[in-house]
């Protein structure tokens, strides 16, 4: 990406400044939420996490592959109320291997060091989700939509 636009600007900067994001899954007709630790590539056509398959994030995103992440900048005070910003994201998640898995998880640990132990654990995998949109609200009444990939 070499000249991101304003839009594009703002989400990095958010994503930069979050190292956790709330995964939203579903099973059966039944929404499931997780706090996941989350990498991103410049580009924004990738967000990235580890999960552990045992989890039922894993079992959900085995039986319907489109998620959606929310990342925001609250703190909870007052001023978030007027200054609060929140992307969510949608689009597919698939399961790292090979080559991607490795390259990704070298990303991941920069961000994340602390879990160097979890993401290389034999019962853990690196989850990746094919952006397609992101929409981004500032100000609470705020709604800007970003193409991704269609």
């Amino acid at each position: 990406m070499t000249h991101p636009t304003p839009v594009v600007e703002t989400i990095l900067s958010l994503f930069d400044g979050q190292q956790l994001g709330v995964l939203s899954t579903h099973c059966k007709g039944h929404p499931y939420a997780s706090l996941v630790a989350f990498a991103y590539t410049d580009d924004l056509t990738r967000l990235f996490f580890v999960t552990s398959r045992a989890t039922r994030k894993y079992d959900n995103i085995a039986a319907d592959d489109r998620v959606a992440m929310l990342i925001d900048s609250r703190s909870n005070q007052e001023i978030d109320f007027h200054e609060a910003r929140a992307v969510t994201v949608t689009g597919r998640v698939h399961e790292a291997s090979g080559d991607e898995a490795a390259t990704l998880k070298e990303r991941y640990l920069i961000r994340h060091p602390f879990l160097k132990n979890f993401v290389h654990a034999p019962t853990c995998a690196l989850m990746v989700m094919r952006v397609q949109r992101c929409i981004l609200v500032e100000q609470f009444q705020n709604v800007t939509e970003y193409e991704v990939a269609p």
